[in-house]
């Protein structure tokens, strides 16, 4: 049986100056949590502060989210919000940003629960909105953490990422303005475009996929492949990057709903133990997965609908094509050198992999040696079946 749809929160906003509308937003105490220092250096975060001080609004901010956000700085943030209580959390930048406000307010909340194993399964996943309301907004077109269910956070003890996906934390407002990711680099336009674009491939051929959600994922593939490599050409290309972050937005919707599939089990994966950028993995392991997933007769035939939608032959080859446009590897070796240590990580690799929340929607689930095969084909740039 097909599952419940949730298209966003309660206050979805797009396109280009659509930031004006935190002037709207009402609130009396507002905790900002951000990651590095690009949001202050661009001048966004005292354009935001600005907005909700016009509204009224106290704000206190909440900084040094890392990539890949611990759970210690969850809690850290979260014991600032216990001391501001805020009515209102906003996450800007970032997905690690975003993630970080949605980890930070389930703590805020229930300030009884201790740590990163309190909110795994099999424990019931908190309520939330007693305290505060939450509202994220993306500086990058990729995670689409605005409009999903969904966080990662790295337990340090381990390195260890975790994925953590309810539908109480799907923000009650998103913000996607296209002129707040103007400043984003070359690189990070590339690779977090690349995520969006896993995104909505994933979701096309997720078992889950439904009628609503491939029509959300295939307007967001056709979009990213038009516009990804124009605001990577030409950061300063207010359409492009008002669209892409449109795309990916829709693509969030998409497999917010129907869920991934192992392109983003092994990056996960790759990220815990190699430190990779989840974008950039994602990018790399993709057309591999393509290329695995057409066992399935299913998949297989989605994959030649949407690349005579695309106007192209195979979209393995394009997406490999688009990787190169944009610069990024075609295997693992180019990032990581030492080929004997990746091997004895094999194990280590494929069983994260197969445990990952999203091998279970993959059209095609491989058991541990199928892992193996793959993440050594991934290494080595193997295009063979």
């Amino acid at each position: 049986m097909m599952r419940p749809m949730k298209l966003a929160g309660s206050e979805l906003m797009f396109g280009n100056g659509s930031l004006e509308y935190i002037k709207s937003i009402e609130c009396e105490k507002v905790a900002i949590v951000v990651g590095g220092s690009s949001m202050e250096k661009n001048g966004t975060l005292a354009r935001v502060e600005e907005m909700f001080h016009e509204a009224g609004a106290v704000t206190k901010v909440i900084s040094g989210v890392e990539p890949d956000p611990s759970i210690e700085t969850v809690l850290r943030g979260a014991k600032e919000m216990l001391e501001f209580c805020p009515d209102l959390i906003v996450g800007l930048g970032g997905g690690s940003a975003m993630d970080a406000a949605k980890a930070m307010w389930i703590f805020y909340e229930h300030p009884e629960l201790k740590g990163l194993q309190d909110i795994l399964p099999p424990n019931t996943f908190p309520k939330l909105r007693k305290k505060a309301r939450l509202c994220c907004i993306p500086s990058t077109s990729g995670t689409a953490s605005e409009v999903s269910r969904s966080i990662v956070i790295t337990e340090n003890s381990t390195g260890l990422k975790y994925g953590i996906g309810n539908m109480e934390m799907m923000p009650d407002i998103a913000i996607c303005d296209g002129d707040i990711t103007v400043s984003m680099p070359g690189k990070i336009t590339a690779e977090t475009g690349m995520d969006a674009l896993t995104h909505a491939l994933e979701a096309l051929v997720s078992n889950r996929a439904n009628y609503l959600s491939d029509i959300l994922a295939k307007a967001a593939i056709k979009d990213i492949f038009k516009f990804l490599p124009k605001a990577y050409k030409n950061g300063d290309d207010r359409q492009a990057r008002e669209l892409m972050l449109q795309a990916s937005m829709v693509a969030g919707l998409a497999f917010t709903n129907v869920s991934l599939g192992i392109v983003h089990s092994m990056a996960h994966t790759l990220g815990s133990i190699y430190h990779i950028s989840h974008g950039l993995a994602d990018a790399i392991i993709l057309p591999y997965v393509i290329n695995y997933n057409k066992q399935s007769k299913v998949a297989k035939e989605i994959y030649k609908n949407i690349s005579m939608e695309l106007g192209i032959d195979d979209i393995e080859l394009e997406v490999r094509r688009l990787n190169k446009e944009l610069n990024i590897p075609d295997s693992l070796s180019k990032l990581i050198p030492d080929r004997d240590e990746y091997i004895k990580n094999l194990d280590t690799l494929a069983e994260f992999a197969k445990k990952d929340g999203c091998t279970k929607t993959n059209p095609v689930i491989p058991e541990i040696e199928g892992f193996k095969e793959l993440f050594i084909k991934v290494y080595d740039g193997s295009k063979e079946n």
